[in-house]
């Protein structure tokens, strides 16, 4: 059987960008193309990622794994995720840069199915954009409020700007820094971020700010929350 398998994937066409498929055919040409590191299908349209700079994507994406990263271990029944593939319907299968999912085992309404891959909508998905005029901001974010995203955090590194969205009564709120510059996540207690920190890169800061938020009342009951599922 391996042998028909392999004659019919070399003859499938190769994803470009711009492409409009199914999600059935978005994922045999993607498995079909192993050296290639990320491709969306927004809105039945496929998105090719391009080569990562190093300043405007690659260590911006890294501090955020920092900052989520540390909350995870601080947080049993939290999962996170770097571009993982997310199945949320037929139309769109984005791989985002990071995602923070409560595990289905403990309420979460996502889950893995048989291939590995997430299927629904993880509660809070980050991205990092070039700019306000990106596809972040536009297709995808309205593709993430349908299907029930609860939190949305979009960084637009060029710009120096920081969006954290949050899904109310069906729509996206924009949620803004209190008085001492902190945003705090409604869906993840204790998930503190020192918004001017973060852009200025004063990374102690924005560590020291999350600890704060480990260390509060909200985070402890969550923790009593999430283990009444174990």
């Amino acid at each position: 059987m391996s042998a028909p398998t392999s004659n019919r994937q070399r003859t499938l066409p190769v994803l470009e960008n711009g492409d409009l498929l199914s999600r059935g055919e978005f994922e045999r040409r993607y498995q079909a193309m192993p050296h290639l590191k990320k491709a969306e299908l927004i809105e039945g349209i496929v998105y090719m990622g391009s080569s990562l700079r190093f300043e405007p994507q690659a260590e911006p994406h890294a501090n955020l794994l920092v900052w989520l990263g540390n909350y995870k271990i601080a947080t049993p029944g939290v999962r996170l995720g770097d571009n993982p593939t997310v199945r949320l319907d037929l139309d769109n299968e984005p791989q985002p840069d990071v995602v923070l999912l409560i595990d289905s085992n403990c309420g979460g309404q996502s889950r893995l199915d048989d291939d590995g891959y997430i299927e629904g909508a993880p509660e809070l998905v980050a991205e990092i954009a070039a700019s306000t005029a990106s596809i972040d901001l536009r297709d995808k974010k309205r593709v993430y409020r349908r299907n029930g995203v609860k939190e949305y955090l979009v960084w637009q590194v060029i710009d120096q700007r920081f969006d954290w969205f949050s899904w109310q009564d069906g729509d996206y709120v924009s949620l803004v820094a209190d008085q001492e510059g902190i945003i705090r996540s409604q869906i993840f207690p204790g998930l503190w971020l020192a918004v001017s920190a973060l852009l200025a890169e004063d990374m102690v800061k924005v560590m020291t700010t999350l600890q704060a938020g480990l260390a509060s009342k909200e985070h402890q009951e969550f923790l009593q929350q999430l283990a009444s599922f174990y």
